[in-house]
């Protein structure tokens, strides 16, 4: 599939907000239907996750604390007709270890963030038999 750029977004979270639930309102009420984004910033006791093959869901791993966002990268696309963040991240804790996975919820302390929209034929996910919802696969 091919897209052009859209616009560009640079905003910061409010502090205390959830950072997945804040991107997902941001993208409903700018009406960014598919994009990518990228993150700096702290976020407090955030929930990863890890895709389990065999149970078909994800695996919920509960952090405590604050954490340093080390990398945080995700895409925006349609589920179940609205617009959905699916973002994976790296967090670091205050002895420098790192955890990551797709993040599933955070508080923000800080949070700078940056969404390239694209324009395009819309890409929607749906849910497949391993479990996972995912756009249409292409063929070359």
């Amino acid at each position: 599939m091919r897209f052009s750029k859209g616009r560009n977004f640079l905003f910061r979270i409010p502090e205390g907000r959830d950072f997945v639930e804040f991107i997902n309102q941001f993208a409903k009420k700018n009406h960014v239907l598919i994009g990518t984004l990228s993150a700096i910033g702290t976020l407090r006791n955030p929930k990863v996750g890890y895709f389990e093959e065999d149970a078909g869901e994800y695996k919920v791993i509960p952090l405590k604390g604050t954490y340093e966002v080390v990398s945080l990268l995700g895409n925006v696309s349609i589920k179940d007709g609205e617009p959905f963040a699916h973002i994976h991240v790296a967090l670091g804790d205050s002895e420098g270890r790192v955890y990551g996975g797709h993040l599933i919820e955070g508080e923000v302390f800080v949070a700078e963030v940056f969404i390239q929209e694209l324009l395009g034929e819309l890409l929607e996910r749906k849910p497949q038999e391993n479990g996972l919802s995912l756009w249409d696969e292409i063929t070359l």
